[in-house]
C-alpha cells in the first residue's frame, strides 16, 4: 500500500473565522468494547484529558509543530501528584483500627488508641489485595504522620474506598460520602483543615461501614506536582467539529497550516471481523493555508493508563517493527487475565498498541507525560526509568507541506487476550477465531486496507444519515449518528464453546451486569436494522442458561453475570413478566427482519414456556421491577401489561409462521382479548394511567411501539393519538418525564414513545427535547439515557448501549417499507 498522505482530500480546511462547533455531552474518539472506550468530555479537543467511559484519565495527546511552532491540538496533560502521605498502592502503611465503636471523641488528635489494633493496609474483603482483611460492618482506623516543608502548595486527599465513609483531619471532617468507588480519586483538603496541620502528631481518621458486597479502605494525602509542559507550545485554533456514524473529526488553524484530525472506529455490522478488529485509525491530514510551503511535524502519544485499571500498577513496554509497522507495545506486569469484575473499572491485562508505518520513519520513544512533549517541541527523543504514568509518543516529519495535503495515519489497538469468562471457560475476542491470527496481523490488515475501508465507512455514514433524515428528520438523524458508536462499544464480541455467536453487553454506569436482558430490549433497534445476528448474540446466552438446565425458573433470567464475567445470574431478583415478554418480542423482531421464524423454531420449548408465564401471570402485573428498576416496585404496572400483551402476540406471530395455527390462534385471541380490557382498566379521562384503575396517574407507554412496528394491531390508533396528544402537553424543556411520579426521564424511550405519533410535527415536537439535553447539558460524561428533563442533568447511567433505542423510528420506517418476504404483518 502506498502512503496514506493524500486521502480523504475533503477533509482539506480553507482558513477563516472558527465555525459553530457540534456540541454533545462527550465525543466518541476509540470505541471498541467496555474496555477500549476513550472520549473527549469538552467541546474543544484541545482543553481536557481524554478518558475512559468511566471518567478514568486516558490520556491521548497530539501536537503539530509547523516551521518550528508547536501547537496542541488533542488532550490535555493529565493532573500529576506527588505523595505527601503515601496510600498502599505506593508504599506499605500501618494504622492504628478499631471494629468496635469508640467514644465520639474519636478522630480528635489526642484521642488515645493505645487500645487499638495496628495493622497494614489496605483493608478489604478480597484477600487478592493483601493488606488485612476486614469482614465487620464498621471500621475506625488512626494514621499518624508527621508534615514537614508542605509549603503553602494545596493537598489532595487520595482515597479509593467501599463502601459509605467519613474522613477527618486533626478532628476536622474533609470528607464525607456515601457509597463507593473503585478506584482512587483525588479530592482538594479544605484550606481550614490544611491550616490544622502541625510538623509532628498529626491524624488522618476514617469512619467506614460496608453495607454489602465488596470493602475496601485505602487513603493518603497529596500534592500537585510541578508541571513539565514546555509553555511555548501554541493552542491550534480548532474550527469544526463533525460526528458522522464512524468518525469523530475536528479542524484546526495551526498558524499556516490547516489540520483534520479524524478518529474512525470502523464498526459496520455486516462485517464482523472487522467489527472485532480492536484497532482504530487517528489521522492527520495537513496543507497550507497561505499558498506557501512549511516545515510540519506531527505527534500523538497515549498514556500507559489504557492498559491499566489503577494508575500505580506498573507496565512493561517495548519498541519493535512488526511487517511494514513501527510498534510500541505495552501492558501491566501482573496480567491478571479476567481476575477482575464490577462496573467502575477499566482493563488491566492484555496489551496496548500504537503503530505507524515504517515508511513514515516514526520516531518512537517511551517517557514521562512531562517529558513526551517537550521532547518533540525540542526535536529529540525522551527516556524514562518509570515503569507507571509514562507516555508512548510517535512523532513523524512530514517535510514541506504546501496546499496539496498530507495525510500521516497513526492506529491504536488494544488485545485482550481473554475477553470474556463464559460459564467457566475463558473466551477470546471474535477476531480470534481463526487461530493463525495475532495483533501484529491484524494492525498490518488495518493499515493495507486502510483506504478500502475508509470507504466503506464514508458510504455507511452518508446511508445511515440519509435514511435517519427520511426516516425521522435532522435532528433525528443526528441523535442517531451520536448513539450509534455508542450502543455497539458496550458489547464484546465472541463465540461460546457451543460454537454461537455471542454479543455481550456491559450495563455500564449502573451495576455492571452482563448480557442483562433489559438492556438489550431497549437497543435491539439498532441491531435490528444491521445485522440481526448481532441480536440474537445478545439473546443465545440467555437461551442457553434456561436450556442448559443451569436457570429452571418458568420465566426468562436477568442477566448472565457481572462484567466480563457471565457465569450466571446475579441480580438480586428476578423480572419476570419484563424479561420473558422481552424475549418473545425480541425473537419475533428478529423473524420479522429475516423473514422467518427458524431462529424461534430453534427455542420453541423455551419461548413455549415463557409465553404460558406471560399468560398466567402476565396482563395483571403483581408488585415487581420492570427495566425501570430506579422507579421502585409497582404493581399493576400499565406499561408492563403491554409488554406481556405483546410478547404473548409475538408468540402467536411465531407460531403462525411455523405452522402451528390452533396456538396462533389461541394465543393472538387471548392478545386481542387482553388488550381491550386493558384500553378499560387504563382508562383516565384523556390519557391511560400508570397503572390499573390508578386515577391521575401516568406514564410512557412506550411498550406500545411493538404494537405498531410488528403490526399487531392490538390496539385502535386512536389510543396512541390519546396518548401521544397528552405527552405533548406534559413535556419540559429537556423531555418528556418518564411517568408522573418524577420528573427524570429515559432517553431511549422517549424516542419509542415518539414513534407512536402519526405525523411529522408531533414527532418532531417529542424528540426535539431530547437535542436539547444532548446538545446543552452540563453533564459532560458520554450520553446519559437517564436525566432531569427540569434541568437537563444526568440523573445517572451512561455510555451504555441502550441508545440504540434512538433507531426505533428507523426500523419502524424499514419494517413498514419492506416486503413481508412471508413474515407476518
Amino acid at each position: 500500500m502506498s502512503k496514506p498522505f493524500i486521502f480523504l482530500a475533503l477533509l482539506v480546511i480553507s482558513c477563516g473565522t472558527a465555525a459553530a462547533q457540534q456540541q454533545a455531552p462527550a465525543y466518541p474518539l476509540i470505541t471498541h468494547d467496555p474496555y477500549f472506550s476513550i472520549w473527549s468530555d469538552t467541546d474543544e479537543l484541545g482543553s481536557s484529558t481524554t478518558t475512559h467511559w468511566t471518567g478514568a484519565a486516558q490520556s491521548l495527546m497530539g501536537l503539530i509543530k509547523v516551521d518550528g511552532v508547536a501547537y496542541r491540538v488533542l488532550g490535555k496533560d493529565e493532573m500529576s501528584y506527588q505523595s505527601v502521605l503515601p496510600a498502599s498502592d505506593e508504599m506499605p502503611y500501618t494504622v492504628k483500627y478499631t471494629e468496635t465503636t469508640p467514644s465520639s471523641d474519636w478522630m480528635q488528635v489526642d484521642f488515645n488508641d493505645n487500645d487499638w489494633h495496628t495493622a497494614a493496609a489496605p483493608f478489604s474483603n478480597h484477600p487478592a489485595t493483601g493488606g488485612t482483611a476486614w469482614t465487620s460492618p464498621d471500621l475506625w482506623t488512626r494514621r499518624t504522620f508527621d508534615a514537614k516543608g508542605l509549603g503553602e502548595a494545596p493537598l489532595f486527599l487520595k482515597i479509593s474506598h467501599d463502601d459509605n465513609i467519613a474522613v477527618y483531619l486533626n478532628g476536622v471532617q474533609i470528607y464525607e460520602y456515601t457509597g463507593w468507588l473503585n478506584k482512587y480519586i483525588y479530592l482538594p483538603i479544605p484550606e481550614a483543615a490544611r491550616k490544622q496541620l502541625k510538623r509532628k502528631g498529626n491524624v488522618l481518621a476514617i469512619h467506614i461501614r460496608n453495607t454489602s458486597g465488596g470493602a475496601f479502605l485505602d487513603a493518603g494525602i497529596s500534592r500537585v506536582a510541578p508541571s513539565k509542559d514546555n509553555k511555548t507550545i501554541e493552542k491550534g485554533i480548532q474550527t469544526a467539529i463533525h460526528i458522522n456514524a464512524t468518525q469523530t473529526s475536528y479542524q484546526f488553524t495551526c498558524g499556516k497550516v490547516n489540520l483534520a484530525l479524524t478518529f474512525t472506529s470502523p464498526l459496520l455490522m455486516d462485517d464482523l471481523a472487522l467489527l472485532s478488529r480492536p484497532v482504530s485509525y487517528i489521522s492527520y491530514q495537513v496543507a497550507a493555508n497561505d499558498g506557501a510551503d512549511h516545515q510540519v511535524q506531527v505527534y500523538f502519544g497515549a498514556s500507559s493508563n489504557i492498559c491499566v485499571n489503577m494508575p500505580s500498577q506498573p507496565v512493561i513496554a517495548t519498541v519493535y517493527t512488526a511487517d511494514q509497522l513501527s510498534v510500541l507495545k505495552a501492558g501491566t506486569q501482573e496480567q491478571p487475565v479476567l481476575a477482575k469484575k464490577g462496573d467502575d473499572l477499566r482493563i488491566d491485562w492484555g496489551y496496548m498498541y500504537v503503530a505507524a508505518s515504517s515508511a513514515a520513519h516514526p520516531v518512537q520513544y517511551i517517557s514521562s507525560a512531562g517529558d513526551a512533549v517537550a521532547a518533540f517541541v525540542k526535536g529529540r527523543t525522551a527516556g524514562t526509568q518509570q515503569d507507571k504514568d509514562i507516555v508512548f509518543s510517535t512523532a513523524v516529519d512530514l517535510g514541506r507541506v504546501g496546499s496539496t495535503p498530507k495525510e500521516q495515519l497513526f492506529l491504536l489497538g488494544y488485545d485482550d487476550l481473554y475477553a470474556i469468562q463464559y460459564f467457566s471457560t475463558n473466551l477470546k475476542a471474535w477476531w480470534k477465531n481463526d487461530d493463525t491470527q495475532t495483533i501484529e496481523k491484524q494492525l498490518n490488515v488495518a493499515y493495507t486496507d486502510y483506504a478500502a475501508i475508509l470507504t466503506k465507512c464514508r458510504q455507511f455514514n452518508e446511508q445511515l444519515h440519509k435514511d435517519a433524515v427520511l426516516a425521522g428528520g435532522e435532528t433525528y438523524a443526528r441523535l442517531c449518528e451520536l448513539a450509534y458508536r455508542q450502543a455497539i462499544a458496550a458489547h464484546k464480541l465472541v463465540k461460546s464453546p457451543q460454537g454461537d455467536l455471542l454479543f455481550l453487553s456491559k450495563e455500564n454506569y449502573s451495576n455492571g451486569c452482563i448480557n442483562t436482558v433489559d438492556v438489550t430490549y431497549p437497543s435491539a433497534p439498532l441491531f435490528l436494522l444491521y445485522n440481526p445476528d448481532l441480536l440474537k448474540g445478545m439473546l443465545n446466552g440467555i437461551f442457553y442458561f434456561s436450556e442448559s438446565g443451569k436457570y429452571t425458573q418458568p420465566y426468562a433470567a436477568h442477566d448472565l453475570g457481572t462484567y466480563p464475567l457471565a457465569n450466571g445470574q446475579v441480580y438480586g431478583e428476578g423480572m419476570p413478566v419484563e424479561e420473558s415478554g422481552n424475549m418473545l418480542i425480541l425473537t419475533a423482531a428478529i423473524a420479522r427482519a429475516e423473514g422467518n421464524a427458524a431462529y424461534a423454531q430453534k427455542h420453541w420449548s423455551t419461548l413455549t414456556t415463557w409465553a404460558a408465564y406471560l399468560m398466567q401471570e402476565g396482563f395483571d402485573p403483581a408488585n415487581q421491577l420492570c427495566t425501570d428498576d430506579f422507579a421502585g416496585h409497582l404493581a399493576r404496572n400499565t406499561n408492563l401489561s403491554l409488554k406481556a400483551i405483546a410478547g404473548i402476540r409475538a408468540y402467536a406471530m411465531l407460531a403462525r409462521q411455523l405452522g402451528y395455527t390452533a396456538i396462533a390462534d389461541e394465543y393472538e385471541n387471548s392478545a386481542k382479548a387482553m388488550a381491550a380490557n386493558w384500553i378499560k382498566l387504563a382508562d383516565d379521562g384523556d390519557h391511560f394511567s400508570l397503572a390499573f384503575e390508578s386515577k391521575n396517574t401516568w406514564s410512557q407507554k412506550y411498550n406500545l411501539v411493538w404494537d405498531k412496528v410488528l403490526n399487531f394491531d392490538l390496539f385502535p390508533t386512536s389510543v396512541y393519538k390519546k396518548e401521544t396528544d397528552f405527552y405533548l402537553a406534559h413535556q419540559q424543556r429537556y423531555g418528556l418525564p418518564l411517568d408522573s411520579r418524577k420528573t427524570y426521564t429515559k432517553s431511549d424511550w422517549i424516542l419509542w414513545t415518539a414513534t407512536l405519533t402519526d405525523n411529522v410535527s408531533d414527532f418532531n415536537a417529542l424528540i426535539q427535547p431530547v437535542y436539547t439535553y444532548v446538545t446543552g447539558t452540563d453533564t459532560r460524561v458520554p450520553l446519559s439515557d437517564w436525566h432531569e428533563t427540569i434541568n437537563g442533568k444526568m440523573v445517572g447511567f451512561q455510555a451504555r448501549s441502550v441508545v440504540g433505542g434512538y433507531f426505533m423510528k428507523m426500523l419502524e420506517a424499514k419494517f413498514s417499507t419492506v416486503l413481508d418476504s412471508g413474515a407476518e404483518k
